[in-house]
């Protein structure tokens, strides 16, 4: 048997046998389970006794797996040992790593041959990662409602909530339900472990926006649009153009290949979490020379000598263009603006013109002979009245009797039927005085006075008959 084996045999048989004090080391751990997170920072503490004869010469904690037993090395460097004056003796670890997850024994050596003891179980060591997750969430105008979980591998943890940086009172539960205003953060952490919390989750703060490259932006180049926000948990981004509902990026940057002036406009980008929503807008103003110009003319007849004419020049340019007038065939300009005004129209302004726009993203003329002015005269004036009033002495006043007399014959018609339907219902009306006659007479008959003068009526009629003969 080999002198580990006996010795291994030999703490069995020892292990096994009622303990006399004093005889033997013992030692007793402050905690046999730890659960810490990941990168922080674990102490794991042994107290042990032993007989006032004994010497001890060393201490040291080996992991499972590396037994040392003269305690000759170290295990990690990110270890370290002391003991105070009560013999309580301390491993800390900081920085925990997924590998730091073993059980660790503590071992003391004394003077002699044979005097080395270990302490079992020992400490087991269980490395989680805290994550925290939204359960439920319900987002509001004002505020978020939400229901958060904090989840670990260690067995019956305990859990301290944060909010934005302060202690939730008595709240240990594995789950937090709450309001969260705009700018709230909320994080969890391991009792006992409240220095290594989990980052907190919080809503998107309001995005920043970037353009790329930086400057004015220039009408056919490339140009990018990068949206970004501090968001845990990680942000959505949208892109999109004001008065319109379709999206045009669901990424955090909207690149324009070759932009053009019809993209000029208000943008806006949104970031979006389980928690909340934020955006920012900017202006795109895109930047280039005078389109083509169009010219317009107050009057589209001849214009007369003497008479004011203008001339209108407009052309689509960022920035504003300005504009100047030439003559054709003439190398000094005519007049500078927007507006051309000729207020006195002579037989040398005839001849055809046209407007420069210019900016310092460059120039573009109008169409060349635009407008030529044919310039009338007063004596070509006096000539066209004279011509439309022969016109009108030949045609209108022919016309004009033509139609009179039609008028008059018209009239003259009316009239001829009108007396001839007012003639016809008489024939009736001299009836009814006939009748009207008889029975006058058939009365008058009757009347013995009547008859007396009419007897002497008919004897003057009779004398005056015979006179006639004779």
């Amino acid at each position: 048997m080999s002198l580990t084996a006996a010795a291994s045999g030999f703490l069995v048989l020892l292990l096994t046998l009622p303990v006399v004090q004093g005889q033997i080391p013992v030692g007793t751990y402050s905690s046999t389970d730890i659960c810490a997170s990941r990168g922080s920072t674990v102490n794991m503490s042994c107290t042990f006794s032993h007989e006032s004869s004994l010497t001890i010469k060393k201490t040291c904690w080996y992991p499972e797996g590396r037994f040392d037993r003269n305690c000759d090395s170290g295990f990690i460097d990110r270890a370290t040992y002391f003991c105070d004056d009560k013999n309580k003796c301390t491993l800390r670890i900081e920085d925990l790593k997924d590998s730091d997850a073993k059980t660790y024994t503590f071992r003391i050596v004394g003077e002699g041959r044979g005097n080395t003891w270990s302490f079992p179980p020992g400490v087991k060591l269980t490395v989680t990662a805290l994550q925290m997750h939204v359960t439920r969430v319900k987002v509001n105008v004002s505020h978020t409602e939400a229901e958060l979980s904090c989840t670990s591998t260690c067995t019956r943890p305990s859990y301290v909530w944060f909010k934005n940086g302060l202690k939730v009172p008595e709240e240990e539960a594995a789950s937090y339900t709450g309001h969260l205003e705009p700018g709230d953060g909320i994080s969890c952490a391991l009792k006992g472990h409240e220095d290594h919390r989990v980052p907190s989750l919080y809503a998107p703060k309001f995005p920043s926006v970037s353009v790329s490259p930086s400057g004015e932006v220039m009408e056919d180049s490339s140009v990018t649009l990068t949206c970004s926000s501090d968001a845990n948990i990680v942000a959505h981004y949208t892109w999109y153009k004001r008065n319109e509902t379709e999206p045009l990026s669901k990424e955090p940057q909207l690149v324009f290949n070759s932009i053009q002036s019809s993209d000029s406009g208000q943008y806006y980008c949104t970031a979006e979490n389980q928690l909340g929503t934020r955006e920012t807008q900017i202006c795109i103003d895109v930047k280039y020379g005078p389109k083509r110009p169009s010219m317009s003319v107050s009057l589209s007849a001849e214009i007369v000598e003497g008479s004011s004419l203008t001339l209108t020049c407009s052309s689509d340019a960022n920035p504003a263009a300005n504009y100047t007038w030439y003559k054709e065939d003439e190398d000094s300009p005519k007049a500078s603006g927007q507006i051309f005004i000729i207020t006195d129209v002579r037989a040398e302004h005839s001849g055809s013109y046209y407007c420069e726009a210019q900016n310092n993203r460059g120039r573009s003329n109008s169409t060349l002979t635009t407008l030529t002015l044919t310039v009338v005269s007063v004596l070509d004036k006096t000539a066209m009245i004279i011509r439309i009033t022969r016109l009108t002495l030949v045609v209108v006043i022919p016309i004009s009797l033509l139609l009179f007399c039609l008028w008059m014959s018209w009239i003259q018609s009316r009239k001829k039927k009108a007396q001839s339907s007012t003639t016809e219902p008489h024939e009736p009306i001299e009836t009814v005085e006939a009748v009207l006659s008889d029975r006058t007479h058939q009365r008058l008959d009757s009347d013995p006075q009547y008859e007396n003068n009419s007897n002497t009526a008919a004897q003057a009629e009779d004398s005056e008959e015979q006179e006639d003969q004779v």
